[in-house]
């Protein structure tokens, strides 16, 4: 038996005949960018998220960048964010020319530990940045009791957590402006790259449609610098499809998470992922932590199991960002995780005969 990380096939499968149709209403109307399907899947996306606007984007790394320069980040200023998140979160702040500072997670859930990031905010600081990850939405009440009378804005990176909830809200409206993807692997992914802002602001969202097209609402008439980070409309075409199953596919999600539990109780050397209170996960990856894990990861390989690692280096310890100048001890917990956090294969379509494949075989490799 071998068992995919992601299956998108299985995915595809489901969604074909309707995919079809939306992309050769595309095609005969030829209407590639800015078309009618951008527009219906923004309004579609806003409403599924419980924000007032939807701006759709090329990317979600241009996404979290376009939200950033809205909510008033700055080349010089500060931006506080996980250290143990996917490099992009950082990457968007350094195109702006600004600087990412580190935080630290919490133990349990590996998000963004209110305490640390507000303990990391100056006078510098721009923006904080919870990112959801793994299908959890980030402690965002937390962080603004913790922020206090600090009017830092609050940019949620949302590209992994599109129909995850908390007491708070929904993510993608619980900060100031929101960003997310749609990489083919998200809970809800295109047929290529895209990417969306999300806010309540309507300046919020103008400045960001502004942005993303050449600093331009009318043609030739440039307001400020731009760039180029439009949704083209075969994607929108392809995410409309698909949003109509997300709430679907996340139910089975939690399903399959709820079976790795079941499988996985009581099995020495595995710490497994828990819900925060109040929180609906969607379980975009479901990840567990062992000892040696290495050496796991690569007997799970080897018996066809394509378990990954989410992510191996925390960010301060990568290459990229070495000039930061921050060591091994900075961020206990997040190196403590680095080393030990394993992504094994979830998925809608994902069977129990795979996830029992899936238990058995941890469980071997670690004996």
């Amino acid at each position: 038996m071998r068992v995919p990380l992601v299956d998108l096939v299985a995915q595809n499968t489901e969604t074909a005949d309707d995919i079809r149709v939306a992309v050769d209403h595309v095609f005969e109307t030829a209407s590639y960018i800015g078309g009618s399907d951008v527009g219906a899947f923004e309004t579609e996306y806003a409403e599924a998220t419980g924000a007032g606007h939807c701006v759709g984007v090329g990317n979600g790394t241009d996404a979290l960048e376009l939200a950033l320069r809205a909510a008033g980040v700055t080349a010089g200023g500060e931006v506080v964010l996980p250290a143990n998140t996917f490099i992009a979160t950082a990457e968007a702040v350094s195109r702006i020319g600004a600087v990412p500072v580190f935080a630290d997670v919490d133990d349990e859930h590996l998000l963004l530990d209110p305490a640390a990031a507000a303990a990391a905010v100056t006078s510098r600081t721009q923006a904080v940045v919870p990112v959801h990850l793994f299908g959890q939405v980030a402690p965002v009440g937390a962080l603004r009791r913790a922020l206090g009378s600090s009017d830092v804005p609050i940019v949620e990176d949302g590209a992994q957590s599109q129909g995850a909830e908390s007491w708070d809200g929904r993510a993608g409206s619980l900060g100031l402006v929101s960003s997310t993807s749609f990489y083919p692997g998200k809970n809800l992914g295109a047929a290529g790259d895209a990417g969306a802002v999300t806010t309540d602001d309507p300046e919020i969202a103008r400045t960001v449609r502004l942005i993303a097209s050449h600093g331009s609402e009318r043609k030739y008439v440039h307001e400020l610098v731009g760039f180029n980070s439009r949704m083209d409309s075969l994607q929108a075409a392809v995410l409309r499809v698909k949003l109509r199953h997300l709430a679907d596919w996340n139910r089975r999600r939690r399903v399959a998470a709820a079976r790795y539990g079941a499988l996985l109780e009581g099995v020495a050397g595995v710490r497994l992922p828990s819900s925060a209170p109040g929180n609906l996960d969607v379980w975009h990856l479901y990840v567990v932590r062992v000892d040696d894990r290495d050496r796991v990861l690569a007997r799970l390989n080897e018996a066809g199991i394509g378990a990954a690692i989410h992510y191996p280096t925390p960010l301060h310890l990568t290459a990229a960002y070495q000039g930061a100048g921050l060591g091994r001890g900075s961020f206990p917990v997040a190196e403590a995780a680095a080393d030990r956090i394993l992504s094994l294969p979830i998925y809608p379509h994902i069977t129990a005969d795979q996830q029992e494949f899936v238990a058995e075989e941890l469980a071997a490799a670690l004996l």
